[in-house]
This record gives C-alpha cells, structure tokens and sequence, in this order.
C-alpha cells in the first residue's frame, strides 16, 4: 500500500474551545521523510491507531473510531484527543481519497522522548483489492495468545484492550498462519477460548443468532462488528456477547472476520476442517457495508 495523502496535526487540548482547526493541519508529502529519529511511535510503538474505511470519498463510522482512538488513549496515559480537531482532519483526508474504496490511518503517538507534545498525523491511500476474499472466503488456523480470558482484568499495564502500534505479534500471527496453509488467524486464549482475528473482529453464526466474544477479555470492540450487529438486528436476528470456546469456533453454522477495510469475509476452514458459508447472504453484509454510514 502506497500512502497517497499525509497530514500532519498539532493536537489541540480536549477543551480547546476553537470550532475551526484548518490552522493546526499540514499537508506534507505522504513520501517524504516526516518523523525525528526521536519518535517513540517507531522506537517503542508507543502511540495508538484506527484505520478507518473510505468509499467514494465518505469516511464509515468516524464517530466510532474516534470514540476507540479516545478509549485507547486513555488506556495508553496519553492526551484525550479533541474529537472535533480529529474529525475535521478526516474529512479533509476524506476529500483527498477520490472514488473506489481507500483507508484512512490515524495516529497517535507519545512523540518525542522528553518533548512536550505528543506528535499525530493522518495518512490515507487507496485500498487493496479485497474482492476475493470476500466472496471465496478465508482459511484460518486458530493461534494461542499467551494469556487467559481474565488476564485482561488482572493485569491492565498489559493494554490487551487498547489498539496500540505494538502489531509485530499481530502480523507473526499472520506469517505463522501462512507458514501453516491458511490465509489467516484467530487468536484463542489459554484457557480456550476465541478472542478476535491480528486485525480483525471475529462473529459465528449460531441459527439465527450472530455472537461475537465478549469485548471484555481484552479485545478490541470492533467498530464494523458493531454495525453489523445493528444492520443484524434490523434484518430481525438476534445477536449477542459470550465467551466463545473455541469449539463454538469450529461448530459454528457461519463464521465471519470483520473489519474497516476487508470488511465481511466468510471463514470457510478453521485449523484444516471446512466450515459452511452463505455467499449471497455474506454479499448481502458487504453491501451494506459498502452503503455510506456515519
């Protein structure tokens, strides 16, 4: 992915009374070098993120993601940011992005170490093509995650609830999982139950119940997992929060990994078994995932 647009933010305090922030925004070359050899966001992946999805130049669930991006920087002792400078900056990369479907990144980092401010940006390029694996579906091997499902609540200072730029383990997952014959991961706890997918939400199918595993035990609340559920219980299906023991997993009538980008993809193997998908009633997701939504 080449990063097409790169704004820089000077962030403003959460109480900042101003209604117009233009004049904290810089438009920087988005392949120009940008950050000190100082930042702690690349020395430690000390800093939080959200990567929210574009089409056609909206931007979906902002309001979600900012409340995620406060949430985790709250967890991180860094900075409340100002939901209204944050939101202005998207749109102005949301304008950048032109038709078809694109990503917006924000970032939030400690900054320099010592500095005074924390350091942000926004960045934004077009999406890859995910067109196959939404409708052929993904293999995913289930990867224990070191930890119980009550690790979370013991021992906060680990940030398993927050969405930090600390993804190396997130993406040796990935490879792992590669290195096994499957496209994908989902993280299971020690104590065997399922958690969520390195970047995405996981959601079963159980008859006319969709179940996600309970945010709860240190997993991101997913802002499509969220949607979904709503545009769920408008069609009139139930859905819910539980712990899901991984045989649940292998069980399930359906399985989906969810997120900003990919969107809806169908599980169609879990650890080499195969797993039953509807793809017209997973394009019917897509769809509306693909429906402008504020």
């Amino acid at each position: 992915m080449t990063w097409r647009f790169a704004l820089v933010i000077e962030p403003a305090a959460s109480d900042d009374p101003r209604h117009d922030f233009a004049g904290t925004f810089t438009v920087i070359d988005a392949s120009a070098p940008a950050l000190t050899v100082g930042e702690l966001s690349t020395q430690r992946g000390d800093g939080v993120f959200e990567s929210i999805g574009v089409v056609d130049g909206h931007a979906q669930e902002v309001a979600a993601h900012l409340e995620r991006l406060t949430h985790s920087a709250a967890l991180c002792d860094l900075p409340v940011p100002h939901l209204e400078q944050w939101r202005q900056a998207v749109a102005v990369a949301a304008a950048a992005c032109g038709p078809g479907e694109a990503v917006i990144k924000l970032i939030l980092s400690r900054g320099i170490e010592h500095g005074p401010t924390p350091t942000a940006w926004v960045i934004a390029a077009p999406a890859a093509d995910n067109t196959s694996a939404r409708e052929r579906g993904v293999r995913v091997v289930t990867l224990d995650r070191g930890y119980g499902i009550d690790t979370p609540s013991r021992a906060p200072w680990l940030l398993l609830g927050a969405k930090t730029l600390s993804y190396a383990v997130n993406m040796a997952a990935i490879r792992e999982a590669k290195r096994r014959g499957a496209d994908d991961a989902v993280f299971v706890s020690s104590d065997g139950f399922v958690l969520e997918g390195p970047t995405s939400s996981v959601i079963l199918r159980r008859g006319d119940v969709f179940v996600t595993p309970t945010p709860g035990a240190g997993i991101l609340h997913g802002t499509t997992q969220l949607s979904l559920f709503d545009e769920l219980e408008r069609r009139g299906f139930q859905t819910a929060y539980e712990d899901v023991p991984v045989a649940a997993l292998r069980e399930a009538d359906a399985a989906w990994l969810v997120s900003s980008v990919r969107l809806a993809v169908p599980v169609v193997a879990v650890d080499g078994e195969p797993l039953p998908f509807d793809p017209p009633f997973t394009g019917s997701l897509n769809a509306y995932l693909l429906s402008p939504r504020d």
